[in-house]
């Protein structure tokens, strides 16, 4: 594999404040120096110089005051998303929030009322439930069948756990989908929809993985799929893609006049207003210059991708699911035959690696562990060959 300067570079963040891998030994009880963190969803790696820039003009000028004129950055904002994705958006739909899970929790507060249901279609990001509860709504479980190679959906099956309910009033979709990598195809997307239609439910499209989209896979944004602007919400922001996810900014898209008049009336309520610095960070990364590094990235992470499926795929019992998006690995133990306690103990105490634990991400995820791959090469090279000695008795 083509070495990258830009990514090869291990910088060792210990005593950084980063609860990536600061924190591994308080929640997962594997050595800060000798471990490896593979949780939290954020990359070791630098963003574009173009990113850091905008940040030590902002430092050099030396007053951090609030920002202005907003439009350059909208802009750039519509920029992207016509030139990646081919949609264009509105800049009066564009709500700045800081980062995307306040996005869900305002979606939450803005379109539901404590006690309603809102559903989720698990296993899938824990921030989701975490906020619901948060707010005193239910969450409703639809959980996807697995197939051992990827996930898919049973709409029969998802209808009658909400006619069951019978309380849901909006539903968040991850697109792509964390913690399994789908990219879900324009059939998929508009089930989705019509399931959001039969039940009267918000749509809530979390697309913050968009950008991260491997060779042979296309994302398609919701908001491409007719007949649902009336309930759609679109939520997306360059911290994933650009690994800013400090700057916590965020963006929710809203393009019909009575959702957004809802939800300007809730940002107003409750005094939001942006980062400048995670303004001036996005600004810089949605850019000729952005582009080109983040088509770097993702030759990168697929690298990485397949060194760590075939590492893992040759452990007996093991299974990677192939990923389509995301840098999120998805790893199945259950052909290892062992309890939850066992394999998650082997991969922490015995591999010293911190993942995410499975059950974390609701139904469907008890036999699984998330591994983050953005990370150098050689920090995956390491976790493949800890993870072959820990399970070496399997071999």
């Amino acid at each position: 594999m083509t070495a990258d300067p830009r990514f090869d570079p291990v910088i060792d963040r210990r005593g950084s404040d980063c609860v990536k891998w600061d924190m591994m030994e308080k929640l997962y009880g594997v050595p800060c120096d000798s471990g490896l963190a593979m949780w939290v969803a954020d990359m070791d790696f630098r963003p574009p110089q173009g990113v850091l820039d905008a940040v030590r003009e902002q430092l050099d000028h030396g007053i951090i005051g609030y920002y202005g004129d907003d439009s350059d950055y909208r802009a750039a904002i519509c920029w992207w998303m016509k030139e990646r994705h081919g949609w264009a958006v509105d800049p009066a739909a564009i709500f700045t929030t800081h980062g995307l899970v306040n996005g869900t929790a305002l979606c939450v507060d803005t379109w539901s009322a404590p006690g309603d249901g809102i559903v989720l279609f698990t296993p899938v990001y824990h921030a989701f439930a975490k906020v619901i509860n948060g707010n005193g709504r239910r969450v409703i479980e639809c959980e996807m069948p697995f197939d051992g190679d990827r996930y898919t959906l049973d709409f029969e099956a998802f209808d009658k756990v909400v006619e069951a309910d019978g309380g849901a009033k909006m539903m968040i979709l991850c697109s792509p989908h964390n913690p399994n990598g789908r990219v879900w195809t324009r059939a998929e997307l508009e089930g989705f929809a019509a399931f959001a239609k039969r039940h009267d439910l918000i749509l809530v499209s979390d697309e913050i993985h968009h950008d991260l989209v491997y060779p042979g896979h296309t994302h398609i944004p919701m908001a491409h799929i007719d007949g649902i602007e009336d309930r759609l919400v679109m939520m997306t922001a360059t911290t994933k893609t650009f690994n800013i996810a400090g700057s916590h900014s965020g963006n929710v898209i809203v393009h019909d006049e009575k959702l957004r008049a809802d939800f300007a009336a809730r940002m107003l309520g409750l005094g939001m207003s942006p980062n400048s610095f995670g303004l001036f960070m996005a600004k810089a990364a949605y850019s000729p210059e952005g582009a080109a590094w983040l088509d770097g990235l993702i030759a990168y992470l697929d690298g990485n991708r397949k060194l760590f499926d075939a590492g893992i795929n040759e452990i007996p019992g093991l299974k990677s699911v192939p990923l389509e998006a995301t840098y999120l690995s998805w790893v199945d133990f259950t052909g290892t035959g062992m309890t939850r306690e066992e394999f998650t103990r082997r991969t922490e105490q015995d591999a010293k690696i911190a993942a995410n634990h499975g059950p974390t991400f609701g139904k469907g995820g008890e036999s699984f562990l998330r591994f983050n791959i953005a990370t150098p090469r050689a920090n995956v090279e390491a976790a493949v060959e800890r993870m072959q000695a820990a399970f070496g008795d399997l071999q």
